[in-house]
Order: C-alpha cells, then sequence, then structure tokens
C-alpha cells in the first residue's frame, strides 16, 4: 500500500477548507471518496477533483477501495459513526472531542479494537513543533520549576440562531468546541493530570449550553492551571506557562493555520526576552502521521488512552458547572 485512499463523510466546512485541502497536500494520502446527506457531495466532488460522490455515509462506508475515514460530524453523531466506520473496517480520524462522554468514547475505541482499525481524535494543533519546543525549555530548566499554566480560547459567535456549536441536542457549548484544546493543552505541556477540577460557566438561558467556561485544575505535584474558553469574547488562542525563574508564552497555540503556519514561543527570564519562530502546517501534519501510522501499522503519538483521559477531565469539567462545587477527582 503505498498510500491511504481517504473517505470524508459529509461536506461540512472545516472538511472542505482544512482537512480535505490537507490530504491533497500530503504525501502518504489521497480522498478518494465524499458522501453527504444533504446532497452536498457531488458538488463538493467536481469542486475538488475528488472521484468519487456517495448520497449515503453506509454507501461510503461499504467501498472497499476506501482505507480510513475523516469524521467531522457534529459532536452528538460521532459516536455513531466511528462504530460504523469501525464495523466497516476503516481506519478514523474523528473530530474533537471524539465524542460527548468518557464512557461514549469508550465503546467507541474499544470497538475500533474489536474490528482491528487505527482511532485518532484530531487535535491538529499538537503536531506544530512550538509544543515540542515548549516542552524542551521546561525540561531544561530554563524557567525553573513549573508552578502555573493558563490557557485560553475564545471567539465571538454571531450566527447563534442557527449555529450547531449552542444546540444543546448535538453537543454544543464552547467548553466542546474550544474550551476541550485548553483542557488538551494543559495535560500535555504539564505532562500530569488533574485531582481537582473546578469549572463555572455562563449559561445561555434560552439555549442551555455554555457560552463561556472558566476553569481550575489541582495536580497531585502542586502545580496550578486555569483555562477559559468562549463564544463571548474576541478570537484568542494561546497559553503560558510560569516558573521560578521565568515564563512561556505561546499566543498562537491553537489556530497557526491563521498565521500562515507560524507559530511562536516567547520566553522571559531574568536574562531576557526572546521570540522563537517556528513553522508547521498543522493539518497536513496531522494527517501525514494519522496516515503514516497506518501503512506501518503503528499506534498514532496521540494515543487512544490519552483521549480516553481528555474526555474523563471534559466530563469531570461538566459536572463541576452543573454542581456549582470543586470535583475531586476519582481514578
Amino acid at each position: 500500500m503505498g498510500n491511504i485512499r481517504w473517505g470524508i463523510l459529509s461536506t461540512a466546512n472545516i472538511a472542505l477548507t482544512q482537512v480535505l485541502p490537507a490530504i491533497q497536500r500530503s504525501e502518504n494520502g489521497k480522498v478518494l471518496a465524499i458522501a453527504s446527506e444533504s446532497g452536498k457531495a457531488k458538488k463538493a466532488a467536481e469542486e475538488y477533483n475528488i472521484p468519487k460522490a456517495y448520497d449515503s455515509y453506509e454507501a461510503l462506508l461499504r467501498d472497499p477501495e476506501i482505507d480510513a475515514v475523516y469524521i467531522p460530524l457534529p459532536n452528538h453523531l460521532h459516536k455513531k459513526w466511528v462504530m460504523e466506520a469501525a464495523r466497516s473496517g476503516k481506519h478514523i480520524l474523528c473530530e474533537k472531542p471524539a465524542a460527548l462522554t468518557h464512557e461514549e468514547t469508550k465503546e467507541m475505541i474499544n470497538t475500533c479494537g474489536e474490528h482491528g482499525v487505527t482511532f485518532m481524535e484530531a487535535f491538529m494543533y499538537q503536531f506544530h513543533p512550538q509544543h515540542q519546543r515548549v516542552r524542551e525549555i521546561i525540561q531544561s530548566g530554563e524557567i525553573g520549576d513549573v508552578k502555573l499554566m493558563r490557557s485560553s480560547f475564545s471567539f465571538y459567535l454571531d450566527d447563534r440562531e442557527t449555529n450547531i456549536r449552542v444546540a444543546k441536542e448535538k453537543g454544543g457549548g464552547s467548553l466542546y468546541d474550544v474550551g476541550c484544546y485548553s483542557i488538551h493543552a494543559i495535560r500535555n505541556i504539564l505532562g500530569a493530570e488533574p485531582v481537582e477540577v473546578s469549572v463555572q460557566g455562563v449559561i445561555d438561558p434560552e439555549r442551555k449550553v455554555d457560552l463561556s467556561a472558566f476553569g481550575h485544575l489541582k495536580f497531585e505535584n502542586g502545580i496550578q492551571a486555569s483555562f477559559d474558553c468562549s463564544f463571548d469574547m474576541a478570537f484568542r488562542h494561546e497559553y503560558e506557562v510560569v516558573g521560578t525563574k521565568g515564563k512561556i508564552h505561546v499566543p498562537r497555540a491553537f489556530r497557526t493555520d491563521v498565521d500562515g503556519g507560524e507559530g511562536l514561543v516567547i520566553v522571559q527570564t531574568e536574562e531576557g526576552e526572546r521570540t522563537e519562530q517556528l513553522y508547521g502546517d498543522i493539518y497536513e501534519l496531522q494527517v501525514s502521521h494519522f496516515a503514516q501510522a497506518i501503512l506501518e501499522n503503528k499506534e498514532p503519538i496521540y494515543r487512544v488512552d490519552n483521549t480516553l483521559q481528555n474526555m474523563r477531565v471534559i466530563d469531570w469539567c461538566y459536572q463541576s458547572m452543573e454542581q456549582k462545587e470543586p470535583v475531586a477527582v476519582v481514578r
């Protein structure tokens, strides 16, 4: 097998503008088919030079020439179509969040294991080299012992009347949509898991979803972390790691694609400040890594146990938000 033949389940905006073009830019994959249940597949296939178009997801999954599928469907549909794809023998790249709960995600991943297919949640940002550089700086001791990490991801959502991001029955809410990035980054940069979670939400009175969430995580090693996410604030996507001797600021943490792939790592210590520029095509890096893992029959670097833990923390965040009190983590 020289490359991975991809099928795309839906004509969602992120598929057409980001992931599909990234597969076409990659050297180890090609888009063979696209499916839509709204009658848009044929037009998309013509526009993006895709050989096959299907009017149902089931038809695409029955295609024996498809090796892997990308699933950018609304959050509440992830479980159903991941499991259908797994039963059809297709490897799966699924948009974040993997599902609506840890238990749903566990069932999905178990089904993938039973059918021998590779599953990866699509946190594309993590493939940018700036995050590995941050870990290297921390490990070098340049900023001393880490004491605090803060992360933010927000944007102002205009079309609230029709946008699925605020549809509760479809898995809407700022925590699911953008807060999951900050939770993921905090866990993976620190290499640790929280022992207590406390989150306050600003709930839309009509739609009953969180328009904003403000969280605090405590870690067993004494590090504190905070995050905020929102549909009600200006666009920002950043994190900061503070140590005893200095700090690291990453102002383009999650969407480096809007800046031409340029990431910035700003380091401040008593000796001064410097800015390191790093480049990466995050969507292409993601799909290429996933395809190569399939070709080599290896587990992706973003392992399923990491996905499960991230969903577990999201569960705790929603529990704290609903109960209006901190949640002590039970492992």
